[in-house]
């Protein structure tokens, strides 16, 4: 049996059901937005090494918002896609760059970020033509116009009857707001050529009961979070409770220097809640929030929570933790996180952090993926007559309580002490 018969096979066992179309399109723009566990980045990376080994022309570019996030999840899926399909040994893969090589034809498989995205314009391959490029997570690109420059770099022609360009994007739902929405999905001005569709967790046969019934519990927790995580829907704005923040990419290094304000403040969880911290630039006089740094994980010890605080350079720096957790505080207090304190707990704090922090213009990084979607999902609650209240939904929330706890000091009376650490020294700036 040759590798052609071969691959043919492992396509039809592996793919499953779903994206019969998104495989065989050959428009200009091939776009998915789909739920979580949709199968799509995994189905697209199938659909690469199958596309590389046909055509003999073609080289990919793989591109994510920042380069060092492609090493462990676009890198990796097209490296198990290889193995999956029986062919990883046609394969070079050099994960320091990293770049995939089919060593056949020398053909490449590009990784870059859109950290420097006038640096990609300049790409050029040795084998063929570069015709493909495929944007994973596209909601982190904050503007359209990063997206086209790198869209314009994918141009010229190859003698070849089969020969076709094409960009491939993919991305979890996310705000209406955004300018994916426009340009892909509403009628009236998406893009000429462009074939767009919806994925959801149900066509993923490889999900276990578990997987299944954690999207499903979320139509009886947190309606509204299931229309955007299990149906694939965009994200609404009704009822959200933060209006004033945007996703803005800045200089880090330069806003801390010029406010020399910064907050610090941390929510704890474990099994089924994340241990979360976020910082931001507090500047008071301009009343604007500059959120610039999250950490997002569960199942974290006390030492894991430690070593993280440690490797940020906020073992120095006054953090404002979850109240309800004395011991854990005390103990990062006695391992040398000395600055860390309690949060005020009390009828109405929680309202009153949230008009606080309504009182800003809040800019988020677009590193911070969790503050993102935070602030994308917390919506107030509604009555039995779908009546907005004036109490948030406590989901979704981990995130925004570590920074109502980092912002006391300015309106609670807490007592503000100074801030001086390593944080940008550790940050990389």
């Amino acid at each position: 049996m040759t590798t052609k018969q071969r691959l043919r096979i492992s396509v039809s066992r592996i793919i499953g059901k779903g994206y019969n179309r998104f495989w065989n399109n050959k428009q200009f723009y091939r776009v998915v937005k789909g739920s979580r566990g949709s199968k799509k980045s995994k189905t697209t990376a199938l659909n690469y090494i199958h596309r590389i080994m046909k055509y003999p022309w073609a080289n990919l570019l793989v591109v994510r918002r920042y380069s060092n996030t492609n090493k462990q999840s676009t890198y990796t899926d097209l490296k198990w896609a290889a193995s999956m399909l029986g062919v990883a040994h046609l394969f070079k893969f050099n994960e320091s760059m990293p770049e995939i090589t089919y060593k056949p034809t020398g053909q490449k498989i590009l990784f870059r970020g859109l950290d420097d995205e006038l640096k990609i314009t300049s790409i050029t391959v040795d084998v063929g033509i570069l015709a493909w490029a495929w944007f994973e997570e596209a909601y982190q690109i904050e503007t359209e116009d990063k997206f086209r420059t790198v869209v314009e770099s994918i141009r010229g022609m190859y003698d070849s009857p089969d020969f076709f360009k094409q960009i491939t994007v993919t991305f979890n739902p996310w705000s209406e707001r955004h300018w994916l929405k426009k340009v892909f999905f509403d009628e009236e001005t998406r893009e000429k050529d462009t074939f767009a569709t919806t994925t959801t967790f149900r066509v993923n046969e490889w999900l276990d009961d578990v997987d299944k019934q954690r999207y499903l519990d979320l139509y009886r927790t947190n309606p509204r979070r299931a229309r955007i995580v299990a149906d694939g829907e965009w994200g609404v704005a009704e009822g959200l409770v933060f209006e004033n923040f945007e996703v803005r990419d800045f200089s880090i290094q330069q806003k801390i220097k010029e406010i020399q304000e910064t907050a610090h403040g941390m929510d704890f969880g474990f099994t089924n809640d994340p241990t979360t911290e976020v910082s931001s630039v507090v500047d008071l006089e301009n009343k604007e929030l500059w959120i610039y740094d999250e950490h997002y994980e569960k199942a974290m010890l006390t030492k894991d929570i430690y070593d993280m605080l440690v490797e940020k350079g906020l073992d120095e720096a006054t953090i404002t933790a979850d109240s309800s957790e004395r011991r854990l505080i005390q103990e990062l207090i006695n391992k040398g996180i000395r600055r860390m304190r309690g949060s005020l707990k009390g009828s109405g704090s929680i309202n009153q952090g949230i008009l606080f922090i309504q009182g800003f213009k809040v800019y988020i990084h677009p590193r911070c993926e969790s503050t993102i979607e935070e602030f994308n999902t917390y919506t107030f609650d509604q009555d039995k007559e779908g009546k907005w209240l004036n109490t948030p939904i406590d989901a979704n929330n981990h995130i925004i309580d570590a920074l109502r706890y980092s912002l006391e000091q300015y309106h609670l009376g807490v007592e503000k002490k100074a801030n001086t650490y390593k944080a940008l020294q550790n940050l990389g700036l």
